[in-house]
């Protein structure tokens, strides 16, 4: 696992551009943390850096929008689901075939109606911090071979923004 530190919304926007070079046909990314923590903005840098033009908003009530980029993005925001069978209504297995890349706000939730191969990224406030409310701590969690086989290129790619938790070596 991998943290990183943000002090903006740009600069979490910036991660997950980094994160989209990375990206692969058939991936699937799940944001999870709580309201506010960043899940949308994580989404619209990624899909700005997969080349998305259209405005990225979160799909809370549509539940699912796509996005044309250098590959298809399809984010979705399971946060109103009441019941882990409604992922599969909603044909996540069949987004991943299709070969875009899935992002799910709320991912956790319904990871296990998923497949056990993805990208979780985990957004937490820091209990206090002197440069402000922006700041946020993006825990990457890789489940899976896919995102696994990555690590040390997911480590290179959010270099500028590794955060050593407190207490660790």
């Amino acid at each position: 696992m991998i943290f990183v530190r943000t002090t903006s919304v740009e600069g979490t926007r910036s991660v997950a551009a980094a994160l989209a070079e990375l990206a692969r046909p058939g991936d699937l990314l799940l944001l999870a943390g709580d309201l506010g923590a960043g899940k949308t903005a994580f989404t619209q840098g990624f899909g700005a850096a997969l080349g998305v033009d259209d405005l990225i908003t979160s799909p809370t009530f549509t539940l699912v929008n796509t996005y044309e980029g250098r590959l298809e993005l399809n984010h979705l925001d399971v946060y109103r689901l009441e019941a882990l069978g409604e992922v599969l209504d909603l044909g996540v297995p069949e987004m991943m075939d299709d070969g875009g890349v899935t992002v799910i706000e709320w991912g956790d939730a319904v990871a296990p109606a998923l497949p056990a191969d993805y990208l979780e990224i985990r957004f937490t406030f820091p209990d206090t911090d002197p440069e402000g409310d922006d700041v946020r701590l993006l825990e990457l969690v890789p489940v899976g071979p896919r995102w696994s086989a990555r690590l040390r290129a997911i480590a290179t790619a959010v270099s500028e923004w590794i955060h050593e938790p407190e207490g660790e070596d």
